[in-house]
């Protein structure tokens, strides 16, 4: 064999190394490519995501046709690979460009490629994608029987071809937010994983409880209430005969503001004035109550039990927060129920939410039970305590100070952290019962 001809197939075997890195690559491109990336920017007519896309419409003949393709140029590498190799070493050249051609592919024509390709995939896919349509149409024989045989297989083995799998559950959507990167803002991703948390709450989980929502009573003298409007620092107010089970109705501040600063306002011009009571079940989901209250037109709710009974407030304001975080100024007001102490701890009402302790004091106490820190110890201890109870709930601990009425109305809480600190003055002896 003459030297021409060494050189000759020593340069084919060079492009042939070349061309197995190119189908090597566009495989590993194409499979990376963003799907959801990939069809906004063929909306926004990217002419290669738009070729991209069409290719992988169908998969199965994408990649039947960049097999196809690798297959024969291996192929055809290791036969000139094994023919040189002959040339030069005699009958040892067969184990030697077996094993050299391996070593070659694998770093040349398989590994940095599709290591490049799987971190930039737009980088390679798009421009070969031009190749790769030319090449469907030239093998497209072969591809379609390779495919066609292939296809039975699968059908055979109980696999849809025509399923899609692009759709995305909420738990894997709520995935994709948080590792966003860089490619969103912290608050956009908090209000993006509000929006996809409403679907697991409801009504009840954020609702004003009937202890703490403010009114009007219209069993109050006039006075009284001229006082108590003038002094309020809410925009709607429910109007109740006695009890909030009685509610007449829902007033908005403007509709009796004129009334209010000419002193001509009276208990009939205050009813007057009130708009129908809006009434929802404690159960309903925060997102369904969304759309309810654009629907309605309304922006304050009465929450009911299932026996029709008032057992909260709700507002469009308190769901928005859910999704955009505080924002209201009177929100953004430490909570009057919770008296941080010198020494870290804290002593909070008994009626305190859990979600506005948790929100203040960047706590993780237990949400999804009783939604009041009464509630939590009562759940936990299964009676009505007695003060200097103790008890630990996760990290924390508690210290009933009051009880009356079969409530815990204060108590001294604390993460445990600071039992490190040493313990508090006269609870070395107590009892404090696991939960």
């Amino acid at each position: 064999m003459n030297d021409s001809h060494t050189t000759f197939l020593l340069i084919s075997l060079v492009v042939l190394i070349m061309l197995s890195a190119f189908f090597s690559s566009s495989e590993t491109s194409m499979m990376s490519l963003n799907r959801y990336r990939l069809k906004h920017m063929t909306k926004e007519g990217h002419r290669g995501a738009r070729r991209a896309s069409r290719l992988l419409e169908r998969p199965d003949r994408l990649l039947g046709t960049i097999l196809v393709g690798n297959n024969i140029v291996n192929i055809l590498a290791a036969s000139i690979a094994t023919v040189v190799a002959v040339e030069f070493f005699g009958e040892a050249g067969i184990a030697i460009a077996t094993i050299g051609l391996t070593i070659i592919i694998l770093i040349f024509g398989e590994i940095t490629p599709k290591t490049l390709a799987a971190v930039r995939p737009e980088l390679i896919a798009f421009p070969v994608s031009i190749v790769l349509q030319v090449l469907q149409k030239i093998l497209y024989p072969i591809v379609w029987v390779c495919s066609s045989i292939s296809n039975v297989l699968l059908r055979l083995m109980g696999i849809n071809l025509a399923s899609n799998n692009d759709q995305l559950s909420v738990e894997e959507l709520r995935t994709v937010v948080r590792e966003a990167g860089l490619g969103i803002t912290r608050s956009r991703q908090n209000m993006l994983l509000g929006i996809l948390d409403l679907e697991k709450m409801t009504v009840n989980d954020i609702m004003i409880p009937r202890n703490e929502a403010i009114g009007i009573d219209l069993e109050d003298s006039l006075p009284s209430i001229n006082s108590q409007l003038r002094t309020c620092h809410h925009t709607r107010l429910p109007v109740f005969q006695g009890d909030i089970n009685n509610v007449t109705g829902i007033v908005h501040m403007r509709s009796i503001a004129r009334l209010l600063s000419r002193g001509d306002l009276t208990k009939d011009s205050l009813i007057n004035a009130c708009k129908e009571p809006y009434f929802v079940p404690e159960s309903t989901p925060l997102h369904t109550q969304l759309f309810n209250f654009q629907k309605q037109k309304r922006r304050i709710a009465i929450v009911v039990d299932e026996y029709g009974d008032v057992i909260g407030l709700v507002t469009l304001e308190d769901i928005l927060e859910e999704i955009v975080g505080e924002f209201t100024s009177d929100m953004l007001l430490p909570s009057q129920d919770i008296h941080p102490q010198d020494d870290g701890r804290f002593v909070i009402e008994g009626g305190t939410a859990i979600r506005a302790i948790n929100r203040q004091l960047k706590w993780k106490l237990p949400a999804d039970g009783p939604k009041t820190l009464n509630g939590l110890i009562t759940e936990q201890l299964e009676s009505i305590p007695e003060t200097s109870v103790c008890l630990a709930v996760g990290p924390y601990r508690m210290e009933i100070l009051q009880t009356k009425d079969n409530m815990v109305k204060s108590v001294r809480v604390w993460d445990r952290g600071l039992d490190q600190q040493g313990p508090l003055p006269g609870t070395e002896a107590e009892p404090e019962p696991e939960h």
